[in-house]
């Protein structure tokens, strides 16, 4: 796992940072699922801000973060949307019209 306690991000970064790396590969979360893992209920938006600038990609997988409906994040900051259908469809998620299946691969951990 990634040391998420650098000096260089905030706490709740870290700890976001922490959760996302906890969710499996084949699996996504959700935004707002994120904050409640990481202790920060209600701020799905931040969750997103802070995985716009996760300084570990490559070891936090922010790939594995969709919105509440499943969509792909359309300004996904490493790569764009496309990029991150790659990399989900790579861990065997299946992406639809911009879109996963929470049904299907939402993690439930």
């Amino acid at each position: 796992m990634t040391d998420t306690t650098d000096t260089n991000v905030s706490k709740f970064a870290a700890d976001v940072y922490k959760a996302v790396s906890e969710i499996p590969k084949g699996k996504v979360a959700t935004y707002a699922q994120v904050a409640l893992m990481s202790a920060h209920r209600g701020a799905a938006r931040a969750v997103g801000n802070a995985l716009h600038v996760n300084p570990f990609f490559g070891s936090v997988p922010c790939h594995r973060v969709v919105n509440a409906s499943g969509r792909l994040a359309p300004d996904f900051a490493f790569g764009g949307a496309r990029q991150q259908q790659r990399m989900l469809e790579d861990e065997g998620v299946v992406v639809k019209d911009g879109k996963v299946d929470l049904s299907v691969y939402q993690w439930r951990g």
